[in-house]
């Protein structure tokens, strides 16, 4: 049997669109010899369309699209996800299914059965849960269809405490020859190789090959990697799709030799890599942009930020913007002009003083016999976000924030100023990954200066100043923030660990108190298991401090 893997990257709520990427891979596959085409879930809509669903024309639009897709199959059977109204009179809305397409018509329906409430997830606020999974017979084949958590169960990832079922029981007893599995599944580091450990669980459970068809793309703040693959029923990788790109592959469940692409097992500092170019370059393209543009402060976080934009959206397409102020360094304003001239993006100098010296004097009469502070130096940094939000209104331009999730956890980062922008691309990069990942940036050739890269960290808000002026050195830091923040370790667990009291509950602090800021942020591209965002729902007004 030959299986025709659709690895397609489909845009929220765009039906036509995503109805011509179906049947562009179907008739590519269905004409390479495909005896079945498989896509990922809720390819019709796109994933996740959220809110979209209880808009009262967008699940009859999905229905119709789907049978527009329908009607324009052969011989050869698609098996697509979309949204199916919930005809009983209590219950969800809907369901997340997938129809077996085939000669015109939709011939079965399957249902999702597990549907995640976790992390970025919230399926059950929309759908009903399906009781079983579906087998269709088919030219003397068994095949199983799950729906992407269907098959998050088992010894690798123990999801019990949510689910009373397990749709993968069903199966055992049914002499099931294949089990396929359309997903739609984010990608953080790390999860690339569980996932593979789960489909691989499966496939070893039930004895039988199992077709694993992932969605790839930025949608929002989520990336989607892909990683599309076949295992067999011995647990062996047969095929593995290129991961955060587009793929159509035809893969012959007959073949001895596995097809696996170089890249699908890989180092992840190269996933991150492609993981943020790719999220950049959608949450661009989908939004209506075109062109980016990033403040550059001489720093290593601006640094990185214009390097994947660039690659994300073409040198001829990015611009960089220096906005020094009195207390800029003249490294800072070399190293910004070094970068951009490296990557060869447009550039430009915007001094911010007389900004900064206009708001001084219209602040005068109420600042009067109060000694400068922090307040000064947000002024700065706000000076230079009205002038980039300027830029970005005039020119059209993607407005692109350079913040850390190190700086955004502690509250190291200005409301309006530098947090201004339409997309933050780092906020989930911990500042020891942004010193890994702009190494990687330049395995080739120096992009990122080296000089940017070795000098210590520092905003440049007054004079001397030092990153570690105000925070831990950054490899602890990190360390305390991932314990806290994507662990959910107590204070008391984290100092049993071995770090300061002092530095672990000043840390604590400063992440607590700064949660209204990151309410207010631009959306962050997700990469690792705990983003703030979506799925991380702390409430700003809360004194919980935990005992020590």
């Amino acid at each position: 049997m030959k299986v025709g893997l659709a690895q397609i990257n489909t845009i929220v709520g765009d039906l036509p669109g995503n109805r011509k990427k179906i049947l562009t891979a179907y008739e590519e596959l269905a004409g390479e010899g495909a005896d079945l085409v498989v896509f990922p879930e809720l390819a019709v809509t796109g994933y996740p369309p959220r809110d979209l669903l209880f808009k009262s024309s967008f699940v009859p639009d999905n229905l119709k699209s789907l049978d527009v897709i329908a009607r324009s199959t052969g011989k050869v059977p698609a098996l697509v996800g979309f949204v199916q109204p919930n005809p009983a009179e209590k219950g969800r809305r809907f369901y997340n299914a997938a129809a077996w397409c085939e000669r015109g018509k939709i011939r079965h329906v399957a249902r999702k059965c597990l549907l995640p409430t976790y992390d970025v997830f919230d399926e059950d606020r929309y759908f009903e849960a399906a009781s079983e999974p579906l087998c269709v017979s088919w030219k003397g084949w068994r095949i199983g269809i799950t729906l992407c958590e269907d098959i998050w169960t088992g010894p690798i990832i123990d999801t019990s405490r949510y689910y009373a079922t397990d749709p993968l029981a069903s199966f055992e007893p049914s002499d099931v020859d294949i089990v396929v599995n359309l997903s739609a599944s984010p990608w953080h580091y790390g999860k690339d190789s569980t996932r593979q450990a789960i489909v691989r669980s499966v496939a070893l459970r039930v004895g039988r090959p199992v077709i694993y068809v992932n969605a790839v793309g930025g949608n929002d703040e989520l990336v989607f990697d892909g990683h599309s693959m076949v295992i067999s029923g011995a647990g062996e990788l047969l095929a593995g799709l290129p991961p955060f790109r587009e793929c159509h592959s035809v893969f012959d469940l007959n073949t001895e030799e596995p097809v696996v692409d170089p890249a699908f097992q890989r180092d992840s500092l190269a996933d991150i890599h492609d993981a943020l170019v790719l999220g950049i370059r959608d949450y661009a393209h989908k939004s209506g942009f075109t062109k980016g543009l990033v403040g550059l402060s001489g720093g290593i976080d601006s640094a990185l930020t214009v390097a994947l934009a660039t690659e994300a959206l073409g040198a001829e397409n990015v611009m960089g913007v220096s906005l020094p102020s009195s207390i800029s360094s003249g490294h800072s304003r070399d190293d910004a002009r070094a970068v951009a001239e490296n990557l060869g993006i447009t550039y430009h100098t915007l001094p911010i003083e007389k900004v900064v010296n206009a708001a001084g004097e219209s602040l005068e009469p109420l600042f009067a016999g109060l000694s400068p502070d922090v307040t000064e130096e947000n002024i700065q940094a706000r000076s230079r976000g009205l002038l980039l939000m300027a830029l970005s209104n005039k020119f059209g331009a993607l407005l692109l924030s350079t913040g850390n999730k190190s700086e955004m956890a502690v509250g190291y980062c200005t409301l309006y100023g530098d947090m201004a922008g339409g997309l933050s691309v780092l906020s989930d990069l911990p500042k020891t990954r942004v010193y890994a990942l702009s190494h990687y940036v330049n395995r080739e050739r120096e992009l990122i200066p080296w000089n940017t890269i070795n000098k210590p960290p520092s905003a440049e808000l007054r004079p001397d100043q030092k990153d570690e002026d105000s925070l831990p050195p950054y490899p602890v830091l990190d360390a305390v923030l991932k314990r806290y923040i994507e662990e959910g370790q107590s204070s008391r667990e984290i100092i049993e660990a071995g770090y300061d009291a002092g530095i672990v509950r000043e840390v604590i602090r400063k992440v607590d108190l700064n949660e209204y800021k990151r309410k207010q942020a631009a959306p962050g591209l997700k990469i690792t298991p705990l983003a703030f965002g979506t799925g991380r729902r702390i409430p700003i007004v809360q004194r919980y401090v935990g005992q020590v």
